[in-house]
């Protein structure tokens, strides 16, 4: 019986420089995603690459003295570098310069031209060569691109026009009718907008520069870079070249892309195959954007990061782990060295690294290094199978619906549990009664199985740590032949095996006093909530105005954790409904992280952000205080981005 199939793909990634942390977010999503379906049975294609055409890149060789080939191909050597210290387990890797995908857009362009949906006008307009995009003055920000924001050209010259506006009723309706065609809903509604104000017929060939794929029939002109870079999703998926492939993948599952070129993606390549007659992907996923410190990544700020540099220190699953469970997806995220340094502390080492090696430990210690088969169970125990159990299937619904987040989020419980099981069941007391051996084997062999799932589980997400938990376990099955139904049942592991001496997978990282340089701002204490004046006390009046000012939000809380060296803070992450913030509050003292995780909050949206502790803080909860008693106000029925009147 053949396997179903799923084919997923990132962008193809333009090669004017190096990759930065937002690409390797893109695709560090992508992939977990590959390695679920792959561990869910499926047959998996996983596609990226680089799209190496286009005036900008004419003009970066020009500069550096080399020809456009020259320059793309050591920028895509450092690309692919990435890739596999990423440990990323793409398929195919297609590059716009390669042959067969240069018959393909030809192929299609001639296709298109033929059945009267290209023809030849003249194009006067402006274009963001940084972005390779055409532009209405209408579409102009301050005369800028409105994607990136820098200046246009002016162009004017003989082009190719592709009759976008032909099909904008049925793309429409398209759209309309299959609601998961766009993804977030905030993306498709944005496109829906965009269509409605009138598609314009899109200019596909340029002649005034030369890198880039003939037009057939023409030759003095290149097809337009989008045109180009788009026709790569059914290149690499055997369109003209491996028609079993084509029939088999085809279409694509989900094209997953940053929000910024949602639009090309939804708009003009559902077009191109409404005009091949080829259907349309299942979905176009538009995540948000990775900011640093509450800023977008730019050279100018000096803030791009770098992620070879971030593996070369902290390893690649770690990395990994921060960027997919740190940040939900559709939402903007923030990354900050201290949010990942307190990440690795607190649930590698701490939660996975502890569970391991005490484990480990307590068998080596207490059972000569063999796991023996349960024996006398108690209720305690079944409480743990049961949410065993529950979190597989959790984990898998999240998974399907791309919730990477708390699909991490459900595995983890499940090892902050497995740690308070020791705790509660004591094992080194019950080494020392003879009598409770059995209860001893039982215990040690339920944490042992909980690692074993754990080690399944982990594996889409950080696929080098899952095998070295896998091999200290002892084993003998290859952790890659384990499918997804292999952690849903408990008590596959085989009683008798023998574990191997446990080794750290995740050491704390100790950051020195120095290395935090504290600022006033980050000195000052926050304010997580002003206090209840005093019955006989009138507080200063207001109008209904000044009131109106406040923009008062629900906004769900979607993590949580202490700041360090710093014993009233807690740093919360919140969904805003439209976005995802950062925020500090001085409540560490009144609730415990664990117990905000899930929690509606009321949140003041438009305050002034404020840093504190060095963490960028971008609103203020609201709590009714008495003396000592701290209550936050919660609105719990309510979605998040709800007003509070």
């Amino acid at each position: 019986m053949s396997r179903k199939s799923f084919y997923i793909t990132t962008p193809i990634y333009y090669p004017s420089d190096r990759l930065h942390i937002g690409h390797a977010y893109c695709t560090t999503i992508a992939d977990a995603i590959a390695r679920y379906k792959r561990l869910a049975g499926y047959d998996v294609f996983f596609l990226t690459g680089s799209d190496e055409h286009g005036q900008k890149i004419e003009r970066k060789a020009k500069e550096h003295g080399v020809t456009p080939i020259e320059y793309v191909d050591k920028i895509v050597a450092s690309f692919k570098h990435l890739w596999e210290k990423l440990n990323i387990s793409n398929d195919d890797f297609i590059r716009t310069t390669e042959t067969r995908h240069k018959e393909v857009v030809q192929s299609i362009f001639q296709k298109i031209y033929d059945q009267g949906d290209i023809y030849k006008a003249t194009y006067e307009g402006q274009y963001c060569t940084p972005c390779e995009t055409f532009w209405l003055e209408r579409q102009l920000v301050d005369g800028k691109c409105p994607d990136c924001g820098r200046p246009v050209e002016l162009v004017q010259e003989e082009s190719y026009f592709f009759r976008l506006s032909k099909y904008q009723d049925r793309l429409l309706q398209y759209i309309e009718e299959n609601p998961d065609f766009i993804q977030p809903a905030s993306r498709r509604n944005e496109m829906i907008n965009f269509i409605k104000s009138g598609l314009e017929d899109l200019c596909v060939s340029r002649t005034t520069f030369d890198w880039g794929i003939p037009v057939p029939f023409d030759t003095k002109h290149v097809v337009y870079v989008w045109f180009d870079a788009l026709v790569n999703y059914i290149t690499a998926a055997g369109y003209l070249h491996d028609r079993e492939k084509f029939n088999k993948y085809w279409p694509a599952d989900v094209h997953l892309v940053g929000k910024e070129i949602v639009r090309f993606h939804t708009i003009i390549w559902p077009i191109i195959l409404m005009a091949l007659g080829i259907e349309l992907p299942k979905m176009v996923y538009g995540h948000g954007w990775l900011v640093v410190e509450g800023d977008k990544m730019s050279k100018s700020k000096g803030n791009v990061i770098d992620p070879l540099a971030l593996i070369d220190e902290f390893g690649a699953d770690a990395i990994r782990y921060f960027l997919l469970k740190e940040i939900t997806l559709g939402m903007d995220g923030n990354f900050s060295r201290e949010a990942l340094i307190n990440r690795i502390n607190a649930d590698l080492a701490n939660d996975l690294g502890n569970l391991l090696h005490r484990t480990l430990s307590m068998i080596g210690r207490f059972n000569g290094g063999a796991i023996e088969g349960p024996g006398a169970t108690e209720p305690i125990d079944l409480e743990l199978v049961a949410l065993a159990q529950n979190t597989a299937a959790a984990y898998e619904k999240y998974m399907e619906h791309m919730e990477i987040n708390a699909a991490l989020k459900e595995v983890w419980g499940l090892i902050g549990r497995a740690n308070k099981y020791i705790d509660e069941t004591a094992p080194w007391a019950l080494a020392k009664d003879a009598a409770k051996k059995s209860r001893l084997n039982t215990v040690l062999y339920n944490l042992a199985e909980v690692l074993r799932i754990v080690s399944i589980l982990i594996s889409p997400f950080m696929p080098a740590t899952a095998p070295k938990i896998w091999s200290q376990l002892g084993i003998e099955e290859n952790l890659g032949d384990m499918r997804l139904d292999d952690a849903q049942r408990w008590g596959r592991l085989k009683a008798g095996t023998r574990v191997n001496k446990p080794e750290p997978i995740f050491p704390r990282i100790e950051v020195k006093a120095d290395e935090e340089p504290e600022t006033a701002a980050t000195r000052r204490p926050p304010v997580a909530a002003a206090p209840m004046p005093a019955p006989a006390e009138q507080a200063n009046e207001i109008t209904i105005d000044e009131f109106a000012k406040m923009d008062l939000r629900v906004a769900k809380v979607l993590a949580c954790e202490k700041v360090p060296k710093a014993d009233k803070l807690l740093k919360l992450t919140v969904d805003l409904g439209t976005e995802q913030r950062t925020i500090v509050s001085g409540i560490a003292l009144h609730y415990k992280p664990e117990d905000l995780v899930g929690k509606n909050v009321v949140l003041v949206a438009n305050l002034k952000p404020a840093k504190i502790r060095g963490i960028e803080s971008r609103g203020m909860v609201l709590a009714a205080s008495n003396g000592d008693k701290l209550v936050l106000v919660d609105a719990p029925d309510m979605p998040p981005g709800s007003k509070v009147k």
